[in-house]
């Protein structure tokens, strides 16, 4: 009588989708780790006589639409308000702080009106940057 032997089967763990795991997780470490910032590493910097403080940009939004309507950071502010706005803004910088003002005027306004809100700007000592769209 032939007593036929039962194949082993041996356990086997099928690892080919790991692969794609491993590596979108290696991707995602990466991206990750590139965002974050550097300031975890806390440091107490030695003192010298000749360092420069580093000056730090602060940027307005100022747009003003063809009617004389100012927004100053998205809040709608009347133009006779533009200037006292404008000096509490600048009244409120630290003297390591630089403010610039982007400027976005309509192009309907005169050159005029541009450049009495350019003269309050230099009044108050802030840079102002006019923009414009390129032309195509």
């Amino acid at each position: 009588m032939k007593i036929e032997r039962q194949k082993k089967r041996t356990a086997e763990v099928y690892t080919a989708s790991l692969n794609d795991i491993m590596f979108f997780l290696l991707l995602f470490f990466l991206i990750i780790s590139t965002m974050a910032t550097s300031s975890a590493i806390r440091v107490l910097l030695p003192q010298a006589s000749t360092a420069q403080n580093i000056v730090s940009k602060r940027n307005i939004q100022l747009a003003i639409t063809k009617d004389m309507r100012c927004y100053l950071d998205n809040k709608e502010i009347p133009f006779d308000e533009l200037k006292p706005a404008l000096t509490e803004i600048v009244a409120t910088k630290t003297a390591e702080q630089e403010i610039a003002i982007a400027l976005q005027a309509d192009k309907e306004l005169s050159l005029q009106q541009v450049v009495d809100v350019i003269n309050i700007g230099n009044e108050l000592g802030v840079k102002m940057v006019l923009f414009a769209k390129k032309n195509r």
